[in-house]
């Protein structure tokens, strides 16, 4: 099924990633005021989810806009959620744990955007666990962030179990998946293009994963500031993310290509990933994510997700969710 890109690529990966973000993040962001031709930093993982950024950069719909786009890639959340932090970048795709996460330390931060919400795509692979109880006692390889940590205690709750009844690795979720597939933990927490080969490889399989569920949403981050000073390129940003979501959604040949060349995976595998999570557009923003009155609106997953913050220490109080979330763009388009 998914190939799971071998340690030597991932590596490479990591390697030009980091002189890519490290050669991105000396430009000055976006608090250069309205200047259509000041740059805007974007900041994306690997994830179909994504696709839209991906499609739009690669097929020039942000420079119809007349935008400067900075397409910087990270292997790691954590990382991104520093650059974020530090003003290195303007635009964050991450999920919605790591922007609760986010906003618990700028609270300035928005949510503009529903990406995708995750429909299998995110899980825990096992090794002889045949329940969540089996897990007590076992290693557990997960990244030390809001979504996993958050995941992770879904699955652990179901058998009677914490965090402090399993011994935890902190690893990314490529790192996570490859630790799995070399035997050399019992469990891991981690995501597709790694998450069944993994499991394959390790003689193991998918336990839990986001199937059916409302857990792991992923969205658009910016700052306040941005929004104020920039609405107009923002709304362009969105658009021409919305044709590259759209062509993804057709399965579009050289969508789909572009795509599997950030994710190391084949356009046909791609199409495997997208079934795996709902991607959203414009219009599903409008009539799902940011709509009141549709039970799989976005807020109930912030309101999960801002609880387990305050929870795990992450925040030191349950934040307001009502003022995190901002359709106004959304509204706009």
């Amino acid at each position: 099924m998914f190939r799971l890109l071998r340690r030597k690529f991932a590596s490479l990966l990591s390697v030009v990633a980091l002189a890519t973000a490290t050669l991105f993040l000396t430009v000055a962001c976006s608090g250069q005021g309205s200047n259509q031709s000041a740059p805007i930093a974007i900041a994306t993982l690997p994830w179909v989810g994504y696709s839209g950024q991906y499609i739009g950069v690669a097929k020039g719909f942000f420079k119809e806009q007349g935008l400067n786009i900075q397409d910087v890639a990270f292997q790691s959340s954590s990382d991104q959620i520093a650059a974020f932090l530090s003003k290195k970048i303007d635009i964050a795709w991450i999920t919605s744990g790591d922007a609760v996460q986010v906003a618990a330390k700028e609270p300035t931060a928005k949510i503009i955007y529903t990406a995708d919400y995750s429909n299998g795509g995110d899980g825990i692979i096992g090794r002889d666990i045949n329940s969540a109880a089996d897990l007590k006692g076992k290693t557990v390889a997960r990244e030390d962030i809001l979504f996993t940590k958050l995941f992770l205690r879904a699955y652990l709750k179901q058998g009677g179990l914490t965090e402090k009844d399993i011994t935890l690795k902190n690893m990314t979720a490529d790192a996570a998946a490859t630790a799995f597939a070399a035997k050399q933990v019992d469990a891991a927490v981690s995501f597709e293009p790694y998450l069944r080969k993994a499991a394959k490889e390790g003689g193991g399989s998918v336990i839990f994963s986001s199937e059916g569920t409302n857990l792991i949403a992923d969205v658009l981050v910016v700052r306040e500031d941005l929004i104020k000073s920039r609405k107009a390129d923002l709304e362009k940003y969105l658009k021409a993310v919305d044709k590259g979501v759209k062509l993804l959604l057709a399965d579009d040949a050289e969508a789909l290509k572009i795509v599997g060349s950030k994710l190391g995976v084949t356009p046909d595998e791609v199409k495997e990933q997208k079934a795996l999570v709902k991607v959203f557009d414009i219009e599903a923003n409008k009539t799902i994510a940011f709509n009141p009155d549709n039970p799989q609106n976005i807020m109930g997953n912030l309101e999960l997700t801002a609880k387990a913050a305050y929870d795990f220490k992450v925040s030191d109080k349950v934040i307001d969710i009502t003022t995190f979330a901002d359709e106004s763009l959304i509204k706009a388009l």
